[in-house]
């Protein structure tokens, strides 16, 4: 017998990191778990990393993942300050994952846009729109940050697919 093979999906932010679970079924990807870890402005940034950390920790303790897969920081010119604040909660998730000894993917917000809807420069509700059609959902998952990490998990579901029938 074998146990399904779960991806945790993450989108980091400060604020808020969206964290999607999903299992490869026979049937397709199914959306086990999502939700957000927030932390708490008030805070200091190291605090609050630490609060981003522990988060994540109890998720993978929880759901026992094999994969980690996290959209990559993206930078504009006219916000460094905010990659940067998105690379420190990135630094805490990875270091969660290393711990726990799973393999990381990295995927670029182009590559994740493109696959789901086509474009790559699609804006956060076609991504919330995307997710909620491909598991067949009443409504759309809010906030997007849960979304946005299910687009993630989804993005490195049909990614290994398509490797997959490449290797075969």
């Amino acid at each position: 017998m074998t146990f399904p093979s779960l991806t945790l999906g993450i989108d980091p932010g400060l604020n808020r990191t969206g964290y999607a679970v999903l299992e490869r079924g026979l049937r397709g990807p199914l959306l086990r778990e999502g939700g957000v870890i927030r932390s708490t402005q008030s805070l200091s940034l190291t605090e609050r990393i630490l609060e981003i950390g522990r988060g994540v920790r109890e998720v993978i303790e929880q759901y026992q993942p094999h994969t980690l897969a996290i959209e990559q920081v993206f930078s504009h010119a006219q916000f460094p300050k905010t990659a940067v604040l998105m690379a420190h909660a990135r630094g805490a998730i990875l270091f969660a994952a290393a711990e726990a000894g799973l393999d990381v993917v990295h995927y670029t917000p182009t590559q994740i846009k493109r696959l789901l809807t086509g474009s790559g420069r699609a804006d956060k509700q076609q991504i919330q729109m995307a997710i909620q059609r491909e598991f067949a959902l009443k409504e759309v998952l809010e906030p997007h940050d849960v979304a946005d990490a299910a687009a993630v998990a989804l993005c490195h579901y049909y990614t290994q697919g398509t490797l997959a029938k490449k290797l075969a």
